[in-house]
Formats: structure tokens, C-alpha cells, sequence
């Protein structure tokens, strides 16, 4: 087959690809084609799967062939400027193909030259296979361009439409979201505000009250003092005496008027503020928001370790001990001696800490916080994590989760057991929250004028728990 027609060749795919069954083909490469002979001549209509001058055939598209006019002319073996290649050694025509040195030679070459006993061809056999496997390459990069060429017509400029149409989608998405929760807060603000708002009116009218009914009794009591001074400075013994009946009524009525007491009413109810929603939204902004601190880097204190807890290497996890795995460890002031209990540093005093800790683990456990000057030594309650004014944990046990402090309990209800427990302590705020991280539910927040460094404090009875990094 001719140059001029393995040409036609490559034509034909480009005018075939806009074809519809052809498209589809081009997906496939496997899948058979027809093609066109759009070339004028006598050459043969070109088929890969069709007919050859009317005739069925399903041979595979012939490539080049040697035809008469290559044989014996030497044309192949002709410079660019027409001049035929002589070899250097032998000076005769390179018509033979050397395949073992890839290289061209002459009939000497081969008879009894460098080439002799190598695989040799004809040089036209050669050129033949070079050029049909330049066609090849040609109608496989025509194809891929034409691919190209698809897919940036076709699926680029689909995938541009989808592309704007989900950004939309997002976009709107996150504005109806961000108006539920605008809309959720001003409402929630609003509800807030008025409820600090009644709380002030009522405190106000009871210290309103509270100043008239003492003002009063002080100018009651000024009165009857002020007459009675005068009654004893300037009344003589018979006087004193026939009006002792009215000396005694003026002194009851006196004593009568009791004494003030500060009292809660005459304070603000701190809880007139709270808001789960408010403070999940807090939480989450200081936990989630773009302005998130990372978790505070604590270890546990080993000089506060008790000896019923063992420390790993790396200061993060306690450990609770058999009986007969303990030791006695170091006489140390700050250590626990009685309770299973241990401190982390560094102490918190200003600012916002999170920290998480995974008690996954251990059926027995207390996190939280203390102050500094919680008691170390001794098994009372001045010394035990939760019974004391000192201490604010979180605490499980027999599959009971609770807030304590003081003594005082608070049951805490959770959907599923706890793998691990997060702490947020705000100090600006005075404000102590416990949360499920992997939920990240609220779990119970506790607003107090904390007076004294805090420390996280933690409490193990049962296997082990440690801090999260």
C-alpha cells in the first residue's frame, strides 16, 4: 500500500470521528471501525472492516507493501539531496538493513564484512516497517487528540456547569444554615436578655423593699434609743420607776425589730443566664472555630501520684495497682497517700484551656479540676476528689456517670459509654465545661468564682486512663 493511501488513512479517521457510531468507537478502541476512502486515483478503497473494491473482507488495514518501483531503483537508498549513500568501508550502496548493529550496510558488509552472519534485510523491507509503524503511531495520537478533544468539549465544559450549579447549592446551603442559627441566637439572646432582665427588676424591688423596712426600723429604733436616753437622763427615781411598764414596751418593741440578713433573694441568680444553646455555640466556636487553640500540653505531677497508681514513662497515663504490685514510694508533702488520685501541670490561673483524656478503658475514674491547696494527706473527705469545696470532677462508677462537688452528686445521662472525656476551662468566663468529644455534646458546665489556681486532677480504681496529645 502507498504512502499517499496510508494518508488517506489518518484523513479518514478525522472526518469519521464526528460520526455518532464512530464517537462511540473511539471510547473503545477495540471495538471494529469502517472507514472511507476519500482518496481520488486507482488505489484501492481503503477497510478495516467492509468491503476492497466492492468485495466483503475482513482483514486487518494492510500496511506498507514494497512495490515495483522501490525495488532495484535505489530510491530508498537516496540522500536528502538526492545522492545515493555509499558505505565508508566497502564504498557500494547501503541497500541492506544491519538489525543486530541497527545500522545500514552494504552487500560486502554482509558477505565478508563487520554484518556477516547478522540478522540482514532489504533496506526497502526496513524503511517499509519504519514507516508503517510511524502510521501507526500517527493514527494513535490522531485518535487521542481527537479524545482530547472530546473530552474537553464534552465532559470539561459539563463538569463547569455542574461545578456552579453545586457551588450554588453550597452556598445556599450554608446561608439558610448560618440564618437558622442567626435567626436561633437573636431569638435566644433576646429571651436571655429579658429573663437577666426580670431577674435585675425583681433584685432591685426586694432591695427597695429591704432599704424601706430597715430604714424604717432605724428610725423606730433612733426614736425609742433617743427617748429612752432621755427618759434615764432626765427622770428621777419615782419617775423611772411608775414608768417601768412603759420603759419595758418601748424595749420590746426594740428587740422586736430583729435582725438583717444578707440572703440570696438580694442577689443575682447567675442561672437567669444559662442557655444550652448559648453555651454549646460557645463551645463549639472556642473548641471548632477558625480561632481554636490547640489543647493544653499537660503530664501528670509525679510527685502528686498516688502509690495505689503507677505512671508511665511518658507522664500521660496512670494506671491503677493490685494490692500486691504497689510499693511504697518516697515521703513527698504533695503526694496522695490515701486516695487514688494524681495532679497535671502546669497550673491554670488566666485564659482558655481544653484538654481531652481517654477513659475508655477504666470503669472507675474522676477528671476534673482542684485548687493547689486541695489537702494530699489522710482518707477524708478533705483529701477526696468530688467531697470537697476544692474539687469539681466528673465521675463514674458502676456505670453511673456524675457530676461532683462538695459532696454533692449530679447524675449526668449519656446515650452510649464514654470513650473519652474533654475539659474546657474558660477563666475570663469562670467557667468549667465537660464534654463528649466524639459527639461533642455537652456533658454538664459549671459557672463558679474560682479564688485559687486550678489544676487538672484526675482519680483511677480501675484499669487506666490516660491524657490525649
Amino acid at each position: 500500500m502507498s504512502t499517499e493511501h496510508r494518508l488517506c488513512e489518518l484523513t479518514t479517521v478525522s472526518l469519521n470521528v464526528n460520526d455518532p457510531e464512530t464517537t462511540s468507537q473511539l471510547d473503545d478502541p477495540s471495538k471494529p471501525q469502517d472507514r472511507v476512502n476519500i482518496c481520488g486515483g486507482s488505489g484501492q478503497s481503503l477497510h478495516t472492516n467492509g468491503t476492497v473494491n466492492g468485495e466483503s473482507s475482513t482483514k486487518p488495514l494492510r500496511k506498507f507493501e514494497k512495490s515495483e518501483n522501490h525495488v532495484g531503483s535505489g530510491a530508498a537508498s537516496l540522500s536528502a539531496s538526492g545522492e545515493a549513500k555509499l558505505c565508508p568501508v566497502h564504498e557500494g550502496e547501503l541497500q541492506l538493513y544491519c538489525s543486530t548493529e541497527g545500522r545500514l550496510a552494504c552487500s560486502k558488509c554482509v558477505s565478508d564484512g563487520s554484518c556477516h552472519g547478522h540478522t540482514v534485510t532489504e533496506l526497502v523491507t526496513r524503511a517499509t516497517v519504519v514507516r508503517n509503524q510511524l502510521v501507526d503511531v500517527c493514527e494513535k495520537m490522531q485518535l487521542q487528540a481527537l479524545r482530547i478533544e472530546r473530552f474537553i468539549d464534552r465532559t470539561l465544559t459539563a463538569r463547569e456547569k455542574a461545578v456552579q450549579t453545586d457551588a450554588n447549592s453550597a452556598r445556599e446551603r450554608v446561608l439558610a444554615q448560618v440564618n437558622v442559627v442567626r435567626e436561633a441566637l437573636e431569638e435566644e439572646e433576646q429571651r436571655l436578655l429579658e429573663a437577666i432582665q426580670r431577674e435585675e427588676e425583681r433584685v432591685e424591688q426586694c432591695l427597695l423593699t429591704q432599704r424601706a423596712h430597715w430604714t424604717h426600723t432605724l428610725e423606730k429604733l433612733t426614736h425609742t434609743r433617743t427617748s429612752l436616753v432621755h427618759t434615764l437622763t432626765h427622770s428621777t427615781d419615782t419617775m423611772i420607776v411608775s414608768s417601768n411598764e412603759e420603759i419595758n414596751d418601748r424595749i420590746e418593741d426594740a428587740e422586736g425589730a430583729g435582725e438583717p440578713r444578707d440572703t440570696e433573694q438580694l442577689t443575682l441568680n447567675r442561672n437567669c443566664s444559662d442557655s444550652k444553646l448559648m453555651v454549646g455555640l460557645w463551645a463549639s466556636a472556642l473548641l471548632l472555630g477558625s480561632s481554636a487553640k490547640r489543647f493544653t500540653a499537660l503530664h501528670f505531677e509525679a510527685q502528686t501520684v498516688s502509690p495505689l497508681l503507677s505512671l508511665s514513662s511518658d507522664q500521660s497515663t496512670l494506671t491503677f495497682l493490685p494490692k500486691r504490685q504497689r510499693q511504697s514510694p518516697p515521703y513527698d508533702p504533695s503526694r496522695f497517700d490515701s486516695w487514688p488520685n494524681a495532679l497535671c501541670s502546669p497550673p491554670m490561673s488566666s485564659g482558655t484551656h481544653s484538654w481531652v483524656l481517654d477513659v475508655g478503658m477504666s470503669a472507675a475514674f474522676k477528671v476534673g479540676v482542684c485548687y493547689s491547696s486541695i489537702e494530699r494527706k489522710g482518707s477524708g473527705n478533705a483529701a477526696r476528689l468530688g467531697y470537697n469545696k476544692k474539687s469539681w470532677v466528673l465521675s463514674r462508677y458502676d456505670g453511673d456517670l456524675s457530676f461532683c462537688h462538695d459532696g454533692c452528686n449530679v447524675g449526668i445521662t449519656v446515650a452510649k459509654k464514654l470513650k473519652r472525656v474533654g475539659l474546657l476551662l474558660d477563666w475570663p468566663s469562670q467557667t468549667l465545661l465537660f464534654y463528649d468529644p466524639e459527639s461533642m455534646s455537652v456533658l454538664h458546665v459549671v459557672r463558679h468564682a474560682f479564688s485559687e489556681p486550678l489544676q487538672a486532677a484526675c482519680a483511677v480504681a480501675d484499669q487506666s486512663i490516660s491524657i490525649v496529645h
